[in-house]
């Protein structure tokens, strides 16, 4: 079964850096420097930012649905991130190094079924998640600290 990975979309959070800390701390907004550790991920490039490069960590509604499992969290936005387009069945790099939770959804926004995976197996996880009728879609989550990573279509 095929399947592609979504980044969030660059323009959701391009005008905000050109907001002040003033302005960005009104809205529950940080702007960060990465510090070479390997924890500031991307959500639109999928990719860690790298030592000095600067980003915005910021609540993101990323399940904005009508169920109880609406949900919402902290992700970083890297602030010269380029868009990631990802062919069909491509994982990226920092989804492999890490632990996931991987959350399915059907069409109206209840959880169906869930796992956690080694980054490494992901392909196995979420062909047995697409298994199931009631997929219609998917999340990645960083299992260890929980936020949001991306979101799984079938292709």
């Amino acid at each position: 079964m095929s399947f592609r990975i979504h980044a969030l979309p660059l323009e959701e959070f391009s005008p905000l850096f050109a907001l002040s800390d003033e302005d960005l701390r009104a809205r529950d907004i940080r702007r960060v420097v990465a510090d070479g550790r390997p924890v500031y991920p991307c959500r639109v490039s999928l990719q860690d930012a790298a030592e000095g490069e600067r980003l915005l960590l910021l609540p993101h509604a990323h399940h904005a649905v009508a169920s109880p499992y609406r949900a919402s969290g902290p992700i970083y936005v890297r602030e010269n991130a380029a868009q990631a387009r990802l062919e069909a069945n491509a994982v990226p790099e920092l989804l492999r190094t890490r632990l996931i939770s991987l959350r399915a959804y059907d069409a109206r926004g209840m959880m169906v079924w869930a796992d956690v995976a080694p980054g490494a197996e992901l392909e196995p996880a979420i062909e047995a998640l697409f298994a199931h009728e009631r997929t219609a879609s998917l999340h990645l989550h960083y299992a260890k600290p929980g936020c949001y990573a991306c979101r799984v279509e079938r292709a």
